[in-house]
């Protein structure tokens, strides 16, 4: 990721800090370097168990060039998408937990890999976030994919 796209998305991230001098200063010291921000101004986090995210993932990069930011974590188990706010509190799904306003996601410094926690699409800085619905649709083609895959060896 070159410098200035870097820089463009740390400041995007601190944002939505409550303090984004904090926010930096816990990326540059904490040995983890991950800091909390908070969901919920700026986008909404939908979490997807990893064996899903990542063939949702395949299918989204396959529809756009460039989707929104994405984060995983402990293990790969978990994803975790950024969608535009508002998205969390409407989202009905199985499996996928929302982040919205009254939460916080552990979020890594986005030029550098973090204990448990990395960015498979890292912020650009421009805002980018991915569309709900193209998400969903992504979703539900890897879905039926994984259910035809399960059927063909029994």
């Amino acid at each position: 990721m070159a410098g200035s796209e870097t820089r463009a998305a740390v400041e995007w991230l601190t944002s939505v800090a409550p303090d984004p001098g904090a926010c930096r200063w816990e990326w540059e010291r904490n040995p983890q370097g991950i800091a909390l921000l908070p969901a919920g101004k700026r986008w909404d986090v939908l979490i997807l168990p990893g064996e899903l995210g990542y063939p949702t993932l395949d299918v989204l990069t396959r529809l756009i060039d460039r989707p929104g930011p994405v984060l995983a974590d402990f293990g790969e188990s978990r994803m975790g998408f950024f969608v535009p706010p508002g998205t969390a509190s409407r989202w009905v799904g199985t499996g996928i937990r929302g982040a919205g306003p009254g939460t916080w996601i552990v979020v890594p410094h986005p030029g550098r890999a973090a204990g448990g926690v990395r960015w498979l699409i890292p912020p650009d800085g421009s805002g980018t976030l991915t569309d709900p619905g193209l998400l969903e649709l992504a979703m539900h083609e890897a879905a039926g994919a994984a259910a035809q895959d399960g059927h063909e060896g029994g």
